[in-house]
Formats: structure tokens, sequence, C-alpha cells
């Protein structure tokens, strides 16, 4: 066996373990890129793992094809050419969505071919090579091309869904979003874990809306909300439900109390006066609240229970006007 021979076996067992290598990564790691929560520097990660299997085999196939063209045999010349072109077309479809690994890829893998083919000073060799670096460069802008439609479709598909969940006002979560929460959560309770769901309406909105106007009273709602995000828990929601109505819940809570703790607070907070329209205004808030530790609970019947105890206590002028009952 001749030395080149030899080299080009290496050179194919190598190419052999590459691929093996990335579709072992790919099966390794399929079920953390598919199911996992991944934060940027997670998904970067997973990313480059997935590259270099991808750069070894690029690398490999650029070292074969510049020892076919570094040879005279116009056939064997032909015929790597074509699979070297095959490969990057194969590669900018399959990976065009990732240009940190398809570019490289394809530069790897036919940059070799065409330096050493244009080596030859021959017409010939210097038409393929010149082709085949456009076909390259077209191919690399492709890439970019395909990211950047993708990235700006996933864009405005990430806004439209973050608006439909959305409240346009407050920016608070709405119904929807305050439901699929709850259903997300809900999975995760273990026994015993209590859940504590919050109705609650502004007391006097009405008389600063009329006095103020409408503007005014959408002043005030948004920083109503705002009051409503600092008083409540990391891991806690607050949603708007329509009007002056917002809805709270609670996950994982120790203590049964917890839940009046943060009723008491956010009854304190909105009674502070707002400053609207140069005056200081004041107003009150109505809380209904029930408790729950079983699974399989509907957040829509927790909320209707919510609010039978919020005009319970708007019945009864309780203190604080903050309402209070169990479904323990």
């Amino acid at each position: 066996m001749s030395r080149n021979d030899a080299g080009t076996w290496a050179l194919g067992v190598a190419a052999l373990f590459a691929c093996a290598l990335r579709v072992g990564f790919t099966v390794y790691h399929r079920t953390a890129a598919m199911t996992a929560p991944l934060d940027g520097a997670a998904a970067r990660r997973l990313e480059r793992i997935y590259a270099w299997p991808y750069y070894l085999y690029s690398a490999l196939l650029g070292t074969f094809g510049a020892l076919v063209f570094a040879e005279s045999d116009p056939t064997a010349q032909m015929l790597t050419i074509c699979v070297l072109v095959g490969y990057c077309a194969g590669v900018a479809t399959g990976t065009g969505l990732r240009p940190p690994v398809a570019i490289p890829s394809m530069l790897m893998a036919l940059s070799p071919a065409i330096l050493v083919s244009a080596l030859h000073l021959e017409p010939m060799h210097i038409g393929m090579s010149v082709i085949a670096g456009s076909f390259l460069t077209g191919g690399s802008q492709s890439v970019v091309r395909m990211h950047r439609s993708a990235s700006t479709e996933i864009g405005k598909r990430l806004t439209s869904v973050s608006l439909a969940r959305r409240d346009g006002l407050t920016s608070l979560p709405n119904r929807l979003a305050l439901r699929e929460y709850f259903e997300e959560n809900a999975l995760l309770l273990g026994p015993g874990s209590v859940v504590a769901v919050h109705y609650l309406d502004l007391d006097g909105f009405k008389p600063v809306n009329d006095r103020f106007g409408h503007a005014a009273g959408d002043e005030l709602l948004a920083a109503v909300a705002e009051r409503l995000r600092t008083a409540v828990r990391s891991g806690d929601i607050v949603a708007r439900l329509g009007g002056d109505e917002f809805g709270i819940v609670q996950f994982g809570l120790g203590r049964n109390e917890e839940a009046e703790l943060l009723a008491r607070r956010i009854c304190a907070a909105i009674a502070q006066p707002f400053d609207l329209c140069g005056e200081a205004v004041e107003i009150t808030t109505s809380i209904g609240t029930v408790l729950s530790s079983e699974s399989g609970t509907d957040l829509e019947a927790l909320l209707r229970s919510a609010d039978a105890r919020l005009y319970q206590a708007k019945r009864e002028k309780m203190p604080l006007s903050s309402g209070y009952g169990s479904m323990l």
C-alpha cells in the first residue's frame, strides 16, 4: 500500500469516526435540547457540542479534497468536487439556521480544494476554483439570510404570543396567562402543598374615573398594577382580569397565614395616596381569598369562590376590606 493510499484510508476511518460521533452526540443530547428549559448560555453550550463533530468531519473532508487536487487525476478531481459541493449544500440545508456551525463547516470542507486547485495555475483549475469559490460565497450568504429571516419570524411569533397573554394597559398577564401559569405549576404541587387565590377590585375607582376622565383612570390602573407587582413574592403571579379587577395566585405556602399577610400587605399598599393629575388621590381595595390543597383543582372554580369572598367582604365592610376563606 502506498503512502497516499494509507493516508486516504486513515482519513476515511477518521471521517467515519467523526460521523458516528456527530450522531452519538445528537442522540445523547436530543432530550435535553427538545424538552429542557434552556437559557442562552445552556443553548450556546449545546450548539458548541453539536458543532465540534461537524467541524471535525468537514476538516477531514477538506483534507481529502486537498490531497485529491494535489494529484493530477481529472476524473478523481471531478468526482471529489461534486462530493464537496453536495456536502456543502447539505450543510447549508441541514444547519442553515446555525451560521456558526454551517459557515465554518462549509469553509473547512471546500476551501482546501479551491486553494490547491488554484495553485496548478492552469485555466481549467483556476476556473474551477473561481466557480467553487463563488458557490461557497453564495452559500454562506444564503445561510446568513436564512438565519436572519428565521430570527425575524421567531421574534414576530414570540411578540404575538406575548401580546396575546398580556394586558395592554398594565402589561400584567391576562386571564389566559394566569390560567396557563396555574395549570403548569399545579402539576408540581406535592402532598399537602397549599395554593392561595386572591380576587380583588378597587373601591372608589369609579368616582376617580368620573372626576378625572378615562385617561386618568387608565393611569391609576397602571399605577395599581405596579404596586401589586412589588407586593407579591417571586414565583407568585398577579394578573388583570378586566376593568379594575385583579387576580393573584400564590403557590407553595408554608403556612395559611401567608395568604392573609399578602392580602393585608396589598390593602396597605393600595391605600397609599396616588399622584394623579397633580392631586393626591386615595382609593382602597377589597380582596377575597381562598386556599386549596386539592390536586386537580380548577382555577376558574377557585376564582369564583374568591370572587364570592370578595363581595362578602364588601357587604360586611371588614377591616382592610379583606375576605378570607378556605377550600382545604
